[in-house]
């Protein structure tokens, strides 16, 4: 049995999530309007299947974005720790206008369109295996 994440659109709940295998990744995205990278450690957890936050980090700081109050600046980035486990599935608005999100597992990047292409609307991110 593999861990890993299953990705589907919300709008299309019958169809086959599409599977990454890996007990961790990072998602990142670039703020919309303050251009600033946003990152997202989680870890895949088995029996049943769930995610835990990791490390989160923001490069900078702007309006809409502000760190949290424990949150400490190392090299450019606002770092700290998440103080709940994640919801699941993750919902992630995904928009023709704003650059996708990447999804980052065995040590590279890629747009998560690669893996799944956007509707335009929601995609759900959950913990699973396969």
């Amino acid at each position: 049995m593999a861990l890993g994440i299953c990705l589907a659109l919300a709008a299309a709940a019958h169809a086959a999530p599409v599977f990454v295998p890996g007990a961790h990744f990072t998602l990142a995205w670039t703020h919309s309007i303050e251009k600033q990278r946003w990152e997202e450690d989680y870890l895949v957890h088995a029996g049943p299947p769930r995610l835990e936050a990791g490390a989160a980090r923001i490069r900078g700081s702007a309006a809409g974005m502000e760190p949290p109050p424990d949150a400490r600046l190392v090299d450019g980035w606002y770092r700290y720790q998440p103080a709940r486990w994640p919801q699941t599935p993750l919902r992630l608005t995904r928009s023709e206008f704003t650059a996708d999100f990447d999804l980052c597992t065995g040590g590279s990047c890629r747009p998560m369109a690669e893996l799944l292409p956007s509707d335009g609307g929601i995609t759900l991110l959950s913990p699973c295996a396969q």
